[in-house]
């Protein structure tokens, strides 16, 4: 750890100490902590037997019927959460009520997911339509990436992979209508011929935001993309 972060900690430790934070889900005393011990281990973790092309849960961790039928343009996805309570309070307190505390929390329980091999050669937060970002301030998806990005030391892309339509948000729309919903969202102006991406995002729900953004990774010439997300929905 450098002098810096070393500095860092002990000016949040001592902070804390004269100020302490309670904790984000229960109110409980959580001293630095963004959540209480009972909480943090109250987190629904997913099971590593999981779909290695989209983390849904399978037997022996093999790919799943419906990737087998019909394979997403990526190439594998981790995640470390069910998308479940109390976890979804934590992300609904990131996105909708801008508690940025949260973000380290949860971008370094992201960052605690075995790196990915073969190592990326860049990490692209989801974009946010330019509309949607100005509303909301920041882009959930690159704070939960930086964690990651330094962890893995390969550079955060965030300048020439765009959303450039303003869809509907895929949360309010029923799964099948999702994919047609976010078709040509992305475009991307920079050649990425061989290279290896890494693509962020907080939940991945039926996956179309995630596929359509490799298809356009691919159709510039990335030869492999992989998610990692912090939650995964599980199908009822």
């Amino acid at each position: 750890m450098s002098i810096a972060a070393h500095v860092a900690k002990a000016l949040r430790h001592g902070v804390a100490a004269c100020l302490p934070q309670d904790c984000l889900l229960c109110r409980a005393a959580a001293g630095d902590d963004l959540l209480c011990p009972a909480c943090a281990d109250a987190l629904p973790r997913l099971s590593p037997e999981c779909c290695p092309v989209c983390a849904l849960p399978t037997p022996g961790a093999q790919t799943c019927g419906a990737c087998l039928r019909h394979p997403p343009h990526f190439d594998a996805t981790r995640a470390v959460f069910r998308y479940e309570f109390p976890l979804d309070r934590l992300v609904q307190a990131l996105k909708y009520a801008h508690r940025l505390a949260s973000a380290d929390f949860l971008g370094c329980e992201l960052a605690s997911l075995p790196a990915p091999s073969p190592a990326p050669d860049l990490i692209l937060p989801v974009p946010l339509a330019a509309l949607r970002l100005a509303e909301r301030g920041f882009n959930q998806a690159l704070e939960l990436a930086r964690p990651l990005a330094r962890s893995c030391g390969a550079p955060l892309e965030t300048r020439h992979v765009r959303r450039h339509r303003d869809t509907t948000p895929q949360a309010s729309l029923p799964w099948k209508e999702r994919a047609k919903n976010i078709r040509h969202a992305f475009e991307c102006d920079i050649d990425l011929a061989g290279m290896k991406v890494l693509v962020v995002d907080d939940v991945m729900t039926t996956g179309a935001t995630l596929d359509e953004l490799a298809r356009t990774l691919k159709a510039h010439g990335a030869s492999r993309v992989e998610n990692r997300v912090l939650a995964r929905a599980l199908k009822a």
